[in-house]
């Protein structure tokens, strides 16, 4: 994972908030024919929160979010907005009267219009001048106010991005809706674009529910992540507590590749190629799934001779940027055939064939029963 900003910390952010959540979804279920595609969903985002729905393609998130724009209606439950129900019991408030912010992953700019047109084309109930002070106002947040002339054709992806986010900020929303926003931008591109969103949404003060499948994104953008599988919340909370303390193999996978081990669980723990895990609460004689995150093998050159558990011949070694992945094979130290990531800063390199000693880090290693839903 690369850096994240060094953002308040979310329980403290959430307990400043006074009064209702900003966004709540109560029990929510959505279906497309028999296909249901949001199942009993329930959260809430406090204000001034950004919460991020994660997961893979066809888990519902984007339906979620239609749902809280009012662009679908759903088969039961309740969306609340500031202690305000939005639907059900008769009521059905449509998007332009939610008071939210919408950006979606195509711009959805008006080719016909400049920059500052596009972004007053919201604030039709302002006089004239407030209208251009304030949309000038929320082109400078995003650092765009030099464009205002401009018309998208001429601008690059990135920054007709930035005028879609200043066009949904200018009304000074309670909550902003982002659907996949970055998705449709190269990489470069992306972090300078996602870092100018994450300050422009700190300091609007809005609540923000963004959708992503990219949980790196996920942890550089929210305070909160909702994960999110076949429809259902399966874990939520702080990015480092989903990152740390993950329920169930999904989650833990889902935010970076893993080492795959099978054990037996012997006295309380389980002895892998890698160290001995504590398996606490699982029986004696019980098959368990250890999932180890690359970053936990922390390497350092063995003897030839080493063998057993904690050794590792290397197969290869690539430097990658600001770090090296060493691809390890148990095979000769062990005579398991286990193969082994291991993400080492810097650009150590060992040699093809040598044997290195292997450090766990217990904090990024995991276990589940056996058969765990993956």
């Amino acid at each position: 994972m690369s850096d994240v900003p060094n953002v308040t910390d979310t329980e403290t952010r959430r307990e400043r908030s006074e009064g209702p959540p900003a966004l709540e979804f109560r029990n929510i279920v959505h279906a497309y024919g028999t296909m249901v595609a949001v199942k009993d969903l329930s959260l809430a985002v406090a204000p001034s929160e950004t919460v991020c729905l994660l997961g893979p393609s066809g888990c519902g998130k984007t339906t979620a979010l239609r749902v809280a724009a009012g662009l679908e209606s759903p088969a039961s439950g309740e969306v609340w907005m500031a202690g305000r129900q939005l639907n059900g019991g008769g009521r059905a408030v449509p998007p332009e009267h939610r008071h939210i912010g919408l950006v979606f992953q195509d711009y959805a700019l008006f080719p016909h219009m400049n920059v500052l047109e596009n972004v007053t084309f919201g604030l039709e109930r302002m006089a004239e001048r407030d209208r251009r002070a304030r949309a000038m106002d929320s082109l400078a947040l995003v650092g765009m106010a030099d464009y205002a002339e401009n018309y998208p054709h001429t601008l690059s992806g990135g920054q007709q991005q930035r005028v879609a986010l200043a066009r949904a900020l200018a009304p000074k929303p309670a909550v902003v809706l982002l659907d996949e926003p970055f998705s449709g931008l190269d990489a470069r591109l992306r972090d300078s674009v996602r870092d100018k969103t994450f300050h422009a949404l700190r300091q609007s003060g809005a609540a923000a529910l963004m959708v992503t499948h990219d949980a790196e994104e996920a942890m550089y953008m929210a305070d909160r992540i909702a994960v999110m599988k076949d429809g259902r919340l399966v874990q939520d909370g702080a990015p480092r507590e989903l990152y740390q303390q993950p329920r169930n193999p999904f989650v833990a996978a889902f935010f970076g590749e893993v080492n795959r081990i099978s054990g037996i669980v012997q006295g309380g723990s389980v002895e892998t190629a890698v160290g001995v895990l504590p398996a606490p609460g699982m029986a004696n004689g019980a098959p368990v799934d250890v999932l180890v995150r690359p970053e936990a093998l922390r390497l350092s050159p063995a003897t030839v001779n080493s063998i057993g558990p904690g050794f590792a011949k290397v197969l290869s070694a690539r430097l990658l940027g600001r770090t090296s992945l060493v691809h390890l094979c148990t095979c000769k130290t062990t005579g398991e055939e286990l193969h082994l990531h291991a993400r080492v800063p810097g650009s150590y390199l060992p040699v093809e064939e040598t044997i290195q000693a292997i450090e766990l880090d217990q904090s990024q290693a995991f276990v589940f029963p056996g058969g765990a839903a993956k």
